[in-house]
């Protein structure tokens, strides 16, 4: 680990402080650190470098934000097999599990060779129009197809590995990565899911019928989705972030990417006592 990519959340009113004197404890130790643009202006510093060039120039990437400034790195991963540390400076935080006062001490310990990681599966989803291929996103989080601004519902017919499943009459669809499932996923009433399970969930967004419950899948399944009502739009939306039109008939494909990624773990700290800390369990 001799050099380290930094990315921070922009307008985060104590980052410029905390990036000082991070860069004066790596620079103590022989660490070159390579920021994105964004950051180092953050930091007043020169250099920066472009933010999709930064994981083909570090052996790690430190992310200092929440979980949006972390699943917005993750898509630019690609096939390159760079560990992420993510460190809390949001709020909820399930993915920047790290606390600012874990900083240091991880960061010791991962010089020295001695760390843990996970990894995590990512989503591949493509839209199909009149049967050209024309666009194509990886997710972390998951993909969500939601109606337009009118609050009519959408229509979704659904097929897996070829096989169909159902029309979901609803707001919306959301099919989620087990990291996803804490995400919107958990909000819709979908289940929590453990992160490194080989399963997908697809989850009804206000379903118009009751019985239309989440529904866990393989993560090998192949998952197609075609937009059926003539008239209304729909959105693809990517971990929250990304988004994209859809048409009447568009098909939306969704499979577990060939990629993962790879995130450093907090020691000490297992899965449960997360969900036990952000969700506040067993507190009155």
């Amino acid at each position: 680990m001799k050099r380290i990519g930094i990315i921070a959340k922009p307008h985060k009113p104590e980052a410029r402080a905390i990036l000082t004197e991070l860069l004066a404890w790596l620079e103590a130790r022989g660490v070159e650190a390579i920021l994105d643009e964004e950051t180092a202006e953050l930091a007043g510093t020169s250099g920066g470098q472009p933010k999709p060039d930064l994981p083909g120039l570090v052996d790690l990437l430190l992310v200092l934000g929440g979980d949006g400034t972390l699943l917005s790195v993750a898509r630019l991963i690609g096939a390159r097999d760079v560990p992420i540390l993510g460190v809390n400076l949001g709020g909820l935080g399930f993915l920047t599990e790290v606390t600012l006062e874990e900083l240091y001490p991880i960061l010791d310990a991962v010089l020295q060779g001695s760390y843990e990681v996970t990894h995590r599966i990512l989503l591949t989803a493509t839209v199909h129009r009149q049967g050209e291929r024309i666009a194509e996103y990886v997710a972390l989080n998951d993909a969500v197809i939601n109606k337009g601004v009118l609050a009519r519902m959408i229509e979704l017919e659904t097929y897996i590995d070829g096989q169909y499943v159902t029309t979901f009459r609803a707001d919306g669809l959301i099919l989620s990565t087990p990291t996803g499932s804490t995400a919107y996923c958990l909000a819709a009433g979908g289940p929590i899911v453990y992160p490194t399970l080989r399963a997908l969930v697809l989850t009804p967004i206000c379903p118009h019928t009751l019985t239309l419950r989440p529904l866990v899948i393989p993560d090998a399944a192949k998952v197609e989705i075609v937009q059926g009502l003539t008239n209304e739009n729909a959105y693809l939306t990517l971990d929250g972030q990304v988004g994209f039109t859809l048409r009447h008939r568009d098909v939306i494909r969704v499979v577990r990417s060939d990629h993962t990624i790879t995130l450093l773990k907090a020691p000490g700290k297992d899965y449960f006592q997360i969900l036990r800390t952000k969700l506040k369990w067993g507190e009155r």
